[in-house]
């Protein structure tokens, strides 16, 4: 999951997914699963035995005992299932209103002659359209890199921060080579 990903994810939530194992599993077995142990295999894509043996660890109070495979299915499934209706709301507030970026990164550009494309870093605040929302959802519904999602920021970041909505800068291309921390908020 990259930077851009984890700062949608960060929005998202209002409060973080449990971090202990056990916590983890609880959630899917109670809340998604509603104590049925084939519903929690089939969720999580493990056996209904193995689903059992963490149903007992957790009546027994204990961690379930899993390999790594599993851990790493198990935060999965919980970071896809957590808040549903805030994602939702989120996402819809985001795409509507738009959202303010907070970004430290490496900006490369490319303009007219005369002038420096050497990279430069940079720490931008910058509020962004819906239609900026829009297309980094999209682009994470339909599985893209990290590199596609940082090229859709740069051109937002162009159009909105650098061109300042089409007032200035008019030959001005931007690269976001690096981000170095990014946090999304206002949705």
């Amino acid at each position: 999951m990259g930077e851009i990903d984890e700062g949608l994810e960060r929005a998202e939530r209002t409060r973080p997914i449990p971090v202990q194992l056990s916590a983890r599993v609880r959630f899917l077995w109670e809340k998604v699963a509603k104590n049925d142990t084939t519903a929690l295999a089939e969720a999580a894509g493990i056996s209904v035995r193995t689903a059992q043996r963490w149903a007992k660890a957790l009546k027994e109070g204990k961690a379930p005992v899993m390999t790594t495979a599993n851990e790493k299915k198990v935060e999965q499934l919980v970071r896809a299932k957590w808040q549903p209706r805030v994602k939702q709301r989120v996402r819809r507030d985001a795409e509507t209103n738009g959202f303010m970026l907070h970004i430290s990164g490496t900006f490369g550009y490319s303009a007219a002659a005369g002038s420096t494309d050497d990279p430069r870093p940079r720490t931008i605040t910058q509020k962004m359209p819906g239609t900026v929302a829009q297309r980094l959802y999209a682009a994470r519904d339909a599985g893209a890199t990290q590199a596609q999602q940082e090229q859709i920021l740069a051109d937002a970041l162009r159009d909105e921060y650098f061109k300042d909505g089409g007032r200035r800068a008019r030959g001005l291309d931007v690269e976001l080579n690096d981000i170095s921390w990014m946090d999304l908020e206002g949705f």
